[in-house]
């Protein structure tokens, strides 16, 4: 599907829901076309599952591999040729002669160890192998839009607080200037208040810019046009409190079921056959092959045309057998770097499996960390936030002198972003280590 079909489908599917719940859309798609695309993490990854380059290239592969598996299967059957050939000679006392043969050949193997059979199997398993690479492609794809996603989100989140403190310290700063110019504070503490809402200000610039650039990299991963505009939905929950499996669950479940682990598993059977071809050199190979054909020359020595063809025509079938006898070694050399591909292969199955052990283990503890992590966070914020909350009561009153206000107001913005990064962290790390289990990327 192209992206241009893409867009159009969701578009249509936009409109229809606004259409049935009574919303105007298509006025507002008209008073504002370059109005972003909202899209939720299933519609960025059904997107990228369709339209990745490299995931259509291994489709393309498997396309190719789907050919060879049909054609090893055709190697079974008979061939059938067709043969003619006309020919003009001239001599000066006979003149100009016209000759022509025409025949059909064919052969058929019937017998060379086994040779095709083991083929076929082959090919066959190299077409699961190239469906498997695709399925191990969409994981890795998945993984990066779900990471990049989440990121955004946390953007956005920080972009809300970060606002959230420009207006108060804007508030704070007007409050200022009433008491300033009524004498109830010195010139310092009116700057302090102005400084505070210049470094606000500048980190919410700062948020907007990790938000553009983080959307870039969402897009750039999605591979969407530049010209596309584009924005991502707020889920209403995230699973960061979900329950995490044991370890020994996971790691079984994916070593059994997990793309990289079955495809190491298919290279194994894959490289037996080929060792069985190797074999298959030492046995003989029976074919058969036949023909029929018929010539005619126009010269009036050997009659008219017709008769020639029934005279000419004649018919013939060939019984061939092949016995390897002495072939230089090659037989012997197949069959040792067969032997050789096949230890070569159960070595590769042992470090997909070791790598996968490995990577279910380390998602495991992330998860374990970023969960415990934001669930002290949570917890730390909920008394920062307090702190701050009487601090500004207490700056309101003037019970409270500048520096020990502006102390717990860095402190509860430094917990603030602490306590955010701790919850994408743990929704991410959570999300991760469950896709391990089986369970679809989704918030």
């Amino acid at each position: 599907m192209s992206i241009v079909k893409f867009l159009r489908l969701l578009r249509s599917c936009i409109l229809w829901v606004g259409c049935g719940a009574g919303v105007p859309l298509l006025a507002q798609e008209l008073a504002a076309p370059e109005s972003p695309v909202v899209w939720d993490l299933q519609t960025c990854l059904a997107y990228a599952k369709e339209n990745n380059i490299q995931i259509n290239t291994l489709r393309l592969n498997r396309k190719s591999t789907e050919q060879q598996y049909l054609l090893s299967r055709a190697a079974l059957y008979p061939d059938l040729y067709g043969n003619a050939s006309q020919a003009v000679n001239y001599g000066r006392n006979t003149g100009v002669n016209l000759s022509g043969t025409y025949g059909i050949n064919s052969s058929w193997t019937l017998y060379n160890g086994g040779f095709l059979r083991l083929d076929i199997k082959q090919r066959d398993l190299a077409v699961q192998s190239a469906n498997l690479s695709i399925l191990e492609e969409e994981n890795n794809v998945a993984l990066q839009i779900t990471s990049a996603y989440l990121n955004i989100l946390l953007d956005k989140e920080s972009i809300i607080y970060s606002q959230d403190l420009v207006n108060t310290s804007e508030q704070l700063l007007e409050q200022a200037r009433q008491r300033y110019a009524a004498g109830g504070i010195a010139r310092r503490d009116l700057v302090q208040f102005e400084a505070q809402l210049a470094n606000d200000r500048y980190t919410l610039i700062a948020s907007q810019n990790a938000q553009r650039q983080d959307m870039l990299v969402l897009k750039q991963l999605l591979q969407l046009p530049t010209e596309v505009p584009f924005d991502v939905a707020k889920p209403d929950t995230l699973g960061y409190e979900a329950a995490i499996p044991s370890l020994l669950e996971v790691q079984q479940h994916a070593l059994e079921n997990w793309p990289e682990v079955k495809n190491s598993e298919v290279g194994i059977a894959i490289a037996e056959l080929d060792l069985e071809k190797a074999r298959a050199g030492y046995r003989p190979i029976v074919s058969v092959a036949g023909s029929i054909a018929s010539s005619y020359t126009n010269n009036p020595t050997f009659g008219a045309s017709v008769g020639q063809f029934n005279d000419n025509f004649y018919q013939q079938v060939r019984f061939l057998m092949s016995v390897p006898l002495f072939t230089r070694r090659l037989n012997k050399t197949n069959v040792e770097l067969a032997k050789i591909s096949i230890d070569q292969a159960r070595l590769l199955l042992k470090s997909s499996e070791l790598l996968l052990s490995q990577r279910v283990e380390q998602a495991y503890i992330n998860a374990l960390n970023a969960q415990s992590q934001y669930q002290a966070a949570n917890e730390q914020l909920q008394y920062i936030r307090e702190v701050y909350r009487i601090s500004n009561e207490e700056l309101r009153i003037g019970t409270v002198n500048m520096f020990e206000f502006y102390q717990q107001r860095n402190l509860y913005v430094q917990n603030l972003q602490l306590y955010l990064q701790a919850k994408y962290s743990a929704a991410l790390s959570v999300g991760i280590y469950d896709f391990y289990l089986g369970v679809p990327l989704k918030l």
